[in-house]
C-alpha cells in the first residue's frame, strides 16, 4: 500500500525553501545570483564571507534546489535553478517592505539623498532611454551587465567610472542603476557624477525588479 500523505508532509517540502532562505546571508547570495553566473570564489569576495562559510549557504540553497552548479576545471560555477528564484527573491524583499517599517527607516537612511532617485516610472525611462534623451548607465561589473541587463543601458562599473567620465555625453541626464534596492554601487556613481558636474539620478531597479515588472532585459 502506498504510504498516507499528509498535509503535514505537504507543507514541509515547502517549508524547505523557507529555511533555505532564512538567512541573511543566503539571501544576498540569491540576490548576487540573479546578477548572473558566479564562481564561488567571486560570491565569497562579493558577500564579505570566507570560503568555508559561502560553500555552506551555497550547499544550503543546493538542497533546497533554489542553485545548480556546473564545474569548469576546477571552479564550480552557481547559478540560479530558475528565474522564479530572483522573483521569489523579489517578492520576498517587497512583502518585507510592505510590512516591516524597520526595514523602510532603514532604506530612507541607507540612501545618499532623497533627490538623487529619479522620478521617472520605468516605461517613462524606457521610452527616453530608447529615444536617447537620458543615458541609462549599469555600474555593476562588467560580466554581470553580458548577463543581462536593462534595455538601452551603457556598461560602466564603478570601479571605471572615473577613468570613463568622457564616455559619457555631455548635456544629458544619466540614470544610474546596479543590483537593487539594497546595492549602493548607483549611489556612489551618482555622487561622483554630480560631483564632476553631470545631472545624474539613480533607480533602486536592478535587473531582477525590472524582470518582475514584466519589461524586458537584454543580453
Amino acid at each position: 500500500m502506498k504510504p498516507t500523505i499528509t498535509k503535514s508532509y505537504l507543507y514541509e517540502h515547502v517549508a524547505r525553501i523557507g529555511k533555505a532562505i532564512s538567512s541573511p546571508k543566503r539571501l544576498e547570495l540569491i540576490e548576487l545570483l540573479a546578477q548572473g553566473e558566479k564562481t564561488v570564489e567571486t560570491l565569497a569576495e562579493q558577500a564579505r564571507i570566507d570560503m568555508r562559510l559561502a560553500s555552506a549557504h551555497l550547499r544550503a540553497l543546493r538542497e533546497a534546489r533554489l542553485v545548480e552548479t556546473r564545474r569548469e576545471g576546477k571552479f564550480i560555477h552557481y547559478r540560479l535553478s530558475g528565474p522564479d528564484v530572483a522573483q521569489l527573491w523579489v517578492n520576498v524583499r517587497e512583502v518585507a517592505e510592505e510590512h516591516l517599517v524597520e526595514l523602510r527607516v532603514a532604506l530612507d537612511q541607507m540612501a545618499a539623498s532623497p533627490d538623487s532617485l529619479s522620478s521617472e516610472s520605468r516605461e517613462s525611462l524606457l521610452t527616453k532611454a530608447r529615444s536617447g534623451d537620458i543615458v541609462v548607465i549599469d555600474v555593476r561589473p562588467e560580466a554581470e551587465y553580458v548577463a543581462g541587463h536593462l534595455p538601452f543601458a551603457r556598461s560602466l562599473p564603478l570601479a571605471e567610472l572615473e577613468k570613463r567620465l568622457a564616455d559619457l555625453p555631455a548635456g544629458k541626464e544619466i540614470v544610474a542603476y546596479c543590483r537593487g534596492p539594497f546595492c549602493l554601487m548607483s549611489d556612489e556613481a551618482v555622487k561622483l557624477l554630480r560631483q564632476r558636474g553631470y545631472t545624474a539620478h539613480k533607480i533602486t531597479d536592478g535587473v531582477s525588479e525590472w524582470r518582475a515588472g514584466g519589461l524586458p532585459i537584454e543580453n
